[in-house]
């Protein structure tokens, strides 16, 4: 057999792999995994460096599936190629527990980069794995840093707004080494993608700033794959687009170029009819001749010998060894946390926006890897890096990032980063526009991707840009976020620690930040440092049996301190909890949250927001169920009731409620 028959032989048995595997599931997405197995092969074989024995190697090429409802394609390449992925789990395909989820999860199978699932997101992940790339090489230099980025998109993905934004960025910064592969299928699943779509995706992208070419009717020609793909990595001043013509579900006699092919099982008749048209065995699922296998392991090994010569450059490394390690381990230089700034003036006021940027000025020498930037609210958001060059062709090792106003593409851009390894993004926006990024922050979430956003003008008290910018269900969507860690620090002292925690702790970790000054309250700069680490802590003794808890998060903690000083006059001693962050809170055992919240009190929680999922821990809520006002941030408040004294009414209310008893001063008696 020649050089050539074994390739097309392997094409074709990428191609039997990707009907079976949904085949046995019942469900999955053969079509355009049967349609992408040439360039798969291409890819694999003539083109990516990478070693399935080290898929960490930080110097391999990486791969992003952004049709990752193709993942079967994605997983017989790394099985075939000898990552750490069996026959037998292409076979449990979509089942429980199996690594070979209905999408590609990184946290799971070695070799998949990122998690994909929502159409687009691999193309903004694609920007973020770019940035990192260019931004290591120049600051570690070629001999560390030295490869490429490819990612395969579909209709579905160029549609999704995220694709836009995303593609405008890269096209600014000039990302080369970026290749992307438009799989031109022309399906989608409610038919021909005419019905919805007639861009001009060469048009578009060339209009970004990209590199294109559109090679037509070649997705079955291997050496006009290469040619296309070695072109684009030629170019090393832009991002490229290929441009390719697929077939949805090629070879299938009766399913070619049908939506049957592109969201279900093609059938059994059907896929024993396509494996005769192959020359594959139709009755064998899941066949893999040995010389097919014995093909792909070859490719597969190529890469460990520039993984090994990579080794030896990197062990002769000493100067920047440090700042490497740190940059990879998403960390800091050891004492970093030294510099921390610490605010012992208590009264003092400071916007936490403020201070966390005074905090992440003070640190970000020592924290190698860090990247910082929002979208187009750098100075705003507390994400301004002062001096820092902005990334960019001219620049490509900048520190300091301008988004645009793009927060859909920085949240997955900052996951290719992040994911990529090497860099920790640091990106902001205001809170109420986490929105538009929540599909990215929600997979940075699953895939435990270490970023930090600072999400600032975090209430009402933002003032009178009014209802369309003041948040208020957001913090309860974001806390009902698995695996995203959400920090609202009272005030600077706070902010320092937050920052502390989120450099020190693996996944991601948001920042909400208040617009308005706020005091630096008394006993942060010493209870700050353990209290934000476990979540809550008590600001405010008042008594070991106090008859009311104040709760407070964020710039509101400040108002129950005042509530607290209002409600001893009465006689009320009023303990006041500082609970900056719930996860964390919840992460401390029964006994440590029991002597917090105090031995059964009355407790009242106090927040600039919805009331939702407070009933876990208070009696009664002073909070927001409503959409904001517009008018000066100390004016909403107060008519929203977030003053020390409308806060000291509701604690009254709520201990008249309870106990029958009047605190207004005065005894029930007299009253009558």
């Amino acid at each position: 057999m020649s050089d050539q028959d074994l390739e097309q032989r392997g094409v074709d048995v990428i191609r039997g792999l990707a009907m079976d595997a949904p085949q046995r599931a019942g469900a999955g997405h053969p079509g355009t995994a049967m349609a992408l197995a040439p360039l798969a092969h291409v890819l694999w074989t003539r083109i990516m460096r990478y070693d399935p024995t080290d898929p960490a190697w930080p110097d391999r090429d990486r791969f992003v599936l952004s049709n990752g409802h193709a993942c079967i394609l994605l997983y017989s390449m790394l099985h075939l190629t000898g990552y750490d992925l069996t026959l037998d789990d292409l076979r449990d395909f979509r089942q429980l527990h199996a690594k070979t989820a209905g999408h590609p999860e990184s946290i799971h199978v070695p070799g998949v980069e990122v998690t994909t699932g929502p159409l687009g997101q691999g193309v903004g992940n694609g920007v973020g794995l770019g940035m990192a790339e260019r931004f290591l090489r120049a600051r570690f230099g070629p001999d560390l840093v030295d490869h490429h980025t490819f990612v395969v998109c579909g209709d579905g993905d160029l549609m999704e707004g995220v694709s836009h934004e995303a593609a405008s960025l890269a096209g600014h910064l000039g990302l080369g080494r970026l290749v992307y592969v438009y799989d031109d299928n022309h399906i989608t699943i409610d038919g021909p993608t005419e019905i919805a779509l007639t861009d001009d995706p060469v048009g578009r992208f060339e209009a970004y700033g990209w590199h294109t070419e559109d090679i037509g009717e070649a997705a079955n020609d291997l050496d006009a794959l290469e040619g296309a793909l070695r072109r684009a990595m030629a170019v090393d001043y832009k991002p490229s687009l290929i441009v390719v013509r697929t077939h949805i579900g090629y070879p299938a006699p009766h399913l070619t170029d049908t939506p049957a092919a592109h969201g279900s099982p093609l059938g059994e008749q059907e896929v024993r009819e396509t494996k005769e048209i192959l020359g594959l065995p139709p009755e064998e699922t899941f066949f893999v001749p040995d010389d097919v296998a014995e093909m792909y392991r070859r490719a597969g090994a190529r890469g460990r010998a520039l993984r090994t010569e990579w080794e030896s450059r990197l062990a002769a490394r000493q100067a920047d060894r440090a700042a490497w390690d740190a940059a990879w381990s998403g960390r800091g230089l050891p004492g970093w946390e030294e510099l921390l700034p610490t605010w012992g003036t208590a009264g003092e006021q400071v916007a936490t926006r403020h201070s966390i940027n005074k905090v992440l000025n003070a640190v970000a020498p020592e924290i190698p890897g860090l990247v910082a930037g929002a979208a187009d609210l750098t100075g705003n958001t507390g994400t301004k890096l002062d001096g820092a060059e902005l990334q960019g062709s001219g620049s490509p090792g900048g520190r300091a990032v301008a988004y645009g106003v793009r927060e859909h593409a920085m949240g997955a851009a900052m996951n290719g980063m992040s994911l990529h390894g090497g860099v920790l993004p640091v990106g902001g926006t205001f809170f109420v526009f986490s929105d538009y990024m929540r599909p990215s922050v929600r997979l940075a979430a699953l895939s435990r991707a270490k970023v930090v956003y600072f999400w600032s003008h975090d209430s009402v008290g933002l003032g009178e840009d009014g209802p369309t910018h003041q948040p208020i269900e957001q913090l309860a969507a974001m806390r009902a976020m698995p695996g995203l860690r959400l920090i609202r620090p009272a005030d600077a002292n706070e902010s320092a620690q937050a920052f502390r925690v989120a450099i020190e702790r693996d996944g991601p970790t948001a920042l909400v930040l208040s617009r308005q000054a706020v005091p630096v309250l008394e006993g942060t700069a010493t209870l700050a440092r353990e209290g934000v680490e476990r979540g809550a802590y008590v600001l405010v003794h008042g008594d070991d049996d106090p008859d009311v808890v104040l709760i407070g998060t964020g710039s509101e903690v400040s108002v129950c301190v005042g509530a607290a000083e209002a409600l001893a006059e009465d006689g009320i001693a009023a303990r006041v909890v500082s609970m900056p962050s719930w996860d964390l809170f919840d992460e401390q055992d029964d006994d440590y949250q029991d002597r917090v919240l105090g031995p059964g009190s009355p407790i009242l929680s106090v927040e600039a927001a919805s009331s939702f999922g407070w009933a876990r821990w208070a009696d009664d809520s002073v909070a927001i169920d409503h959409f904001g006002e517009s008018g000066p941030g100390p004016a909403v408040l107060a008519e929203l009731g977030f003053t020390a004294e409308g806060v000291a009414e509701r604690a009254r209310a709520l201990l008249d409620e309870l106990d029958g008893i009047d605190y207004d001063g005065t005894d029930e008696e007299d009253d009558e």
